[in-house]
């Protein structure tokens, strides 16, 4: 049985009669709205009308509108189908060919969407894109590569995991390594003002608590100040982070849990209260 959207036989009913802008669109999969805005540009008028003045098209109009569709589809731009169409000395060859250019630059474009998507899940479900030597190198021999699979069985519901993994899937080891040697930097800040005797709710302890919410912030993910009296407190009875800081220094952990507490309270926030949020 003939196939009715075949263009053959779309121009033997077109000979034969006209086709209306209805049965044009219905064989072409064009809206009929399209085939309004053709016809008022001048871009595929129909050769006929009916006695009512309704738009006939030929088998000549119907085998113009297929090349129209076909260059819409490949990405051509109204204005170059219509020089294509209409003008002999068109170079046809070249116009594809720059077509075919702008083709393969979305390709790879979307090709590099593609894996950038796919470095985002890989984040959202590692935490970190780095191999356990790369960790070992970058945070150092008592590194735990387990660590961010852990964190991810623990936070990875929370917006703040969320935040870190869109960060960290955005990041080159390069970029781990300056974030460590910031946070390095921080910790040795502290434990030089704690062996200096800066006493906790001091303006250079406050300062060094300020610091220290600034760089979590731009390293992991953004710290109020009711989570960073939170996480004073897993600095102190968290075994893991108790024994980095003391292993700094001795004493470490509380002293820095203490300067956090105090700096909330000159910002009116109770530390024997406070929640992540």
């Amino acid at each position: 049985m003939p196939d009715a959207t075949d263009p053959g036989v779309a121009a033997d009913a077109a000979d034969a009669e006209g086709l209306t802008v209805g049965q044009v669109s219905s064989r072409l999969g064009v809206t009929v709205r399209a085939l309004h805005h053709w016809d008022d540009i001048g871009l595929a008028r129909p050769s006929l009308r009916t006695a009512a003045g309704y738009r006939l098209y030929t088998a000549a109009d119907l085998e113009r509108l297929h090349r129209i569709v076909v260059y819409r589809e490949i990405g051509l731009g109204l204005d170059e189908i219509r020089a294509i169409v209409t003008d002999s000395a068109t170079d046809v060859p070249g116009a594809l060919r720059a077509q075919r250019a702008q083709v393969a630059e979305r390709i790879e474009r979307l090709r590099q969407l593609g894996a950038g998507l796919d470095r985002m899940i890989d984040a959202h479900e590692r935490g970190l894109l780095l191999t356990a030597e790369q960790q070992a190198a970058i945070f150092g021999p008592r590194w735990d590569p387990d660590w961010a699979a852990q964190a991810r069985q623990r936070y990875g519901d929370t917006a703040q995991w969320q935040q870190y993994a869109e960060r960290s899937a955005a990041r080159t080891p390069e970029q781990w390594q300056a974030v460590t040697d910031t946070v390095t930097g921080l910790d040795r800040a502290l434990a030089d003002a704690m062996a200096a005797g800066v006493t906790p709710g001091s303006p250079e302890a406050n300062q060094l608590v300020e610091r220290h919410r600034a760089v979590f912030t731009t390293a992991y993910f953004s710290l109020t100040r009711r989570m960073q009296v939170c996480l004073g407190r897993r600095y102190e009875s968290d075994p893991g982070f108790a024994a980095h800081y003391d292993g700094i220094r001795t004493g470490l952990a509380t002293w820095l849990r203490h300067s956090i507490d105090a700096s909330a309270r000159a910002h009116g926030i109770d530390p024997d209260t406070a929640t992540w949020q």
